[in-house]
């Protein structure tokens, strides 16, 4: 997915919020934000993908203010708040393969730009899928060699959980985080903090700290695996604004909450919508 107009606006919202994490220098901040917001402007173009941008925005300010991970203590809080809604979350839904999917997709209304307070009231909505390819997943799931399970965002990994194992019940899942910190996204580090690698037993990265999947940039070992799967499950609309740029060719199913409009459009559904699409 290209970059809309609306774009900008986030992505300059974006670069305000990460140095103001990342740093209380106020030159470093100075200095941090002028470089990040030279890139934006000279990166931007509507035949651009805004992740390509945000990783180079991230990189300026890790690079200028020497902070490896600026949202560390909001990830810290986001899984904290994920892990106490966990349960009652859960108990809303089935334990059968709609109910895990619909339980993973709610997890997404996890978002960093939002009030924690706003997310905890989202997340007690019961999801409906505008876009529901669930009968899709199933078929493939029974076919597939193997799935690669994208993750998002650091707070979504015990929702993801229970979604993780029911396809284990069809063949081998490799659930995939990013390897080093960047924004929100869940990391080895955080499956370690979580106690869970036990439970999702196959993790691996996807070799670059980017927002989505820049295969440019990507492991060998991660760009191998993305071709011999038989299954590509992509969590949030990160995934979606990368991967959607390539022919799906079936075997790319999406779940994310569309919360903002040029993804809304892009998949012509209404704003804040559930999407289960495979494509």
């Amino acid at each position: 997915m290209k970059l809309a107009p609306d774009c900008y606006n986030c992505l300059r919202g974006l670069i305000w919020q990460a140095v103001d994490l990342a740093t209380v220098d106020t030159l470093l901040k100075c200095r941090a934000r002028e470089k990040a917001m030279r890139i934006l402007d000279n990166e931007f173009s509507y035949d651009q993908i805004s992740i390509v941008i945000a990783a180079k925005i991230h990189k300026a300010i890790r690079d200028i203010t020497g902070s490896e991970d600026p949202y560390r203590a909001m990830k810290d809080k986001e899984m904290a708040i994920a892990r106490q809604l966990y349960p009652e979350i859960a108990s809303l839904y089935g334990d059968d393969l709609r109910g895990s999917l619909k339980l993973a997709a709610v997890a997404n209304a996890l978002d960093f730009f939002r009030e924690h307070s706003l997310i905890r009231e989202d997340m007690k909505r019961m999801v409906h899928f505008v876009i529901d390819d669930l009968g899709y997943l199933e078929e493939r799931l029974k076919n597939a060699n193997k799935v690669l399970y994208l993750a998002d965002n650091a707070g979504e990994i015990y929702f993801d959980l229970p979604l993780v194992k029911w396809m284990k019940r069809f063949t081998s899942v490799s659930y995939v985080v990013k390897p080093s910190p960047v924004q929100n996204d869940a990391t080895l580090e955080d499956i370690s903090k979580a106690c869970l690698e036990n439970e999702f037993k196959e993790v691996m990265t996807t070799g670059i700290a980017a927002p989505g999947i820049i295969f440019d940039l990507a492991s060998e070992e991660f760009k191998q695996e993305f071709e011999a799967a038989g299954l590509i499950f992509a969590k949030g609309m990160g995934h979606y604004e990368s991967l959607s740029e390539f022919p799906g060719k079936g075997r790319v199913f999406y779940c994310l909450k569309a919360k903002c409009k040029p993804v809304a459009d892009s998949l012509g559904v209404p704003l804040n919508s559930y999407v289960a699409m495979l494509r």
